[in-house]
């Protein structure tokens, strides 16, 4: 999961040529793009775009990490809410699309624990959703009801971010 605080294609900057795994955009929004090689040549020789991206992945593999053990050992409405959090973080708004559909291939479960997990919530007043789109209700419900795993993966992207040196005039 990447929004506005990373990048896809991380396998490229530790010097792999492809990546094994496919790039899926979920929802719309502005991205860049740039030629490969031109990126290389610049990751090669700006010391600030290295440090970012290595700290980066860092927190990104904390995510995945986290996701992998959440996913195998949480119950689904806890899991459910930590990817709705996880989303709002990525698209920086309360509402998204997202079907329950792609939500089961993304928690691991079958559809209908999805359903189950988002009735739930939208009793409790946490989501509204219909037709493929969420609309988070009650953050800080909604963060009750997510599993710790939400927290850990906060606090690695946090202590990422800290770490960033100040921005640098360029002459």
């Amino acid at each position: 999961m990447v929004g506005h605080e990373g990048m896809a294609g991380m396998p490229f900057i530790l010097g792999m040529g492809v990546s094994g795994v496919r790039a899926l955009v979920q929802g719309g929004g502005r991205a860049l793009r740039m030629e490969a090689g031109r990126f290389r040549a610049e990751f090669d020789c700006n010391s600030a775009l290295q440090e970012a991206l290595y700290r980066y992945m860092y927190a990104l593999m904390a995510q995945i990490s986290q996701t992998a053990a959440c996913n195998r050992f949480h119950e689904a409405e806890p899991r459910l809410a930590r990817w709705l959090l996880m989303t709002r973080d990525r698209v920086m708004s309360d509402e998204f699309p997202l079907t329950h559909e792609f939500l089961a291939h993304m928690l691991g479960m079958r559809r209908e624990g999805v359903t189950e997990a988002a009735s739930a919530f939208k009793r409790r007043k946490l989501i509204r959703y219909q037709r493929g789109e969420i609309q988070i209700l009650d953050l800080k419900g909604l963060k009750a009801a997510s599993c710790v795993c939400y927290q850990i993966v906060q606090t690695a992207f946090k202590r990422v971010q800290s770490q960033s040196p100040e921005p640098r005039a360029v002459p």
